[in-house]
């Protein structure tokens, strides 16, 4: 009898529910899918033949769900070993998402053997960390959490943890429609919110793309060195200022670090390392892969008294550089001036990189 009057009372709610939709109205589902999003990006950069709008792959779509929770991710401490450092912990915003030191330190103590690298524009590249080891975003994202000498845990570790977060669960239901966490989904969210940290307005953007008259005399001068004299323009050229290559710039005769031999297995990789963008150049010292110079001083030194001749697989366009540049001092001084011009300061404190946490 129980059961009888349950199943009428199911059905008497029911139809009263029906009873209160018009006539041939339908009722429609709430959509709880996430909502698609585009980065702005310059026309001198959709319209540049290399390079286009944002590459995005098929399995991620941007989505505004998404980037939120990988901004969260990329400043969660609950990817490290003991809760106390995160992927901001050497990608620091105010140094355009790089580490101010020559080697960053982990959780225990221990230091890494390459200086970190900034994080600027990153989704139009391939290859990533100095080496080329990870083939894409979401292949980088995933590394440093099982780093020994970096946030230094297991992802079934950092999956409970985000688990139990009171949260998280509900954070990736919506941006992925489930709320069971893997390291799969994580690195997804934060390749995400990556691929929106662009950088594009720099005094440079407006006096080249921009054709703003805004540079000094100086400038102008140092403006003019990069294309010309200093050669620059050779490995940092388009609007990325790399050229996303990978080339050994003479700076030993032997290596303590092979670089990309060491991921390709070939002895004519050895020694070459990445060509990192200029963007925002004078706020990610100290430079190079292993961090040796401190200032762009000392980086225009090393190019001007000459590169290392006898260094194995030297890049053809160091060749130039082998006699030096016999830049002046005054022209040294212009050049620095010019580099400055790339300084993004809108990147630097854009609220929408900024730890959501705070």
């Amino acid at each position: 009898m129980k059961n009888k009057n349950y199943i009428l009372a199911i059905l008497a709610i029911v139809i009263t529910i029906s009873s209160c939709k018009k006539d041939g109205e339908e009722i429609t589902p709430i959509d709880t899918s996430p909502t698609s999003h585009s980065v702005n990006v310059p026309d001198f950069v959709n319209n540049f033949a290399l390079l286009g709008p944002i590459p995005i792959p098929a399995d991620n779509p941007l989505t505004k769900e998404g980037i939120a929770l990988g901004r969260k991710l990329f400043y969660e401490k609950k990817l490290s070993g003991d809760n106390t450092m995160s992927c901001a912990s050497c990608h620091a915003q105010e140094l355009a998402f790089s580490d101010n030191n020559q080697f960053s330190e982990g959780i225990t103590g221990d230091l890494g053997d390459r200086q970190a690298m900034a994080i600027i524009n990153s989704a139009w590249d391939d290859l990533f960390f100095w080496d080329g080891r990870a083939v894409s975003l979401e292949d980088q994202a995933f590394g440093p959490v099982v780093n020994e000498v970096e946030l230094n845990t297991t992802w079934p570790e950092v999956e409970a943890r985000l688990q139990n977060d009171s949260e998280y669960p509900e954070l990736f239901k919506k941006a992925f429609g489930t709320k069971t966490i893997d390291s799969v989904l994580v690195s997804k969210a934060i390749a995400q919110f990556e691929r929106t940290m662009v950088s594009f307005n720099s005094r440079f953007d407006r006096f080249f793309y921009g054709s703003e008259d805004i540079f000094t005399n100086s400038e102008e001068r140092g403006f003019d060195l990069f294309f010309d004299k200093a050669e620059c323009v050779h490995c940092h050229s388009g609007p990325m200022l790399t050229d996303f290559t990978f080339r050994n710039n003479g700076l030993d005769a032997t290596f303590d670090d092979i670089g990309l031999g060491k991921v390709t297995g070939l002895a004519s990789d050895e020694g070459k390392f990445k060509v990192t963008t200029l963007r925002n150049i004078a706020q990610t010292a100290p430079y190079m892969h292993d961090g040796r110079f401190a200032t762009l001083e000392e980086v225009i030194d090393h190019y001007n008294s000459g590169v290392d001749s006898l260094s194995p697989n030297l890049d053809e366009e160091m060749m130039h550089f082998t006699e030096g540049l016999e830049l002046t001092d005054q022209e040294k001084v212009d050049l620095i001036t010019y580099l400055n011009t790339f300084t993004d300061y809108t990147y630097l404190a854009n609220p929408d990189f900024s730890d959501p946490n705070k």
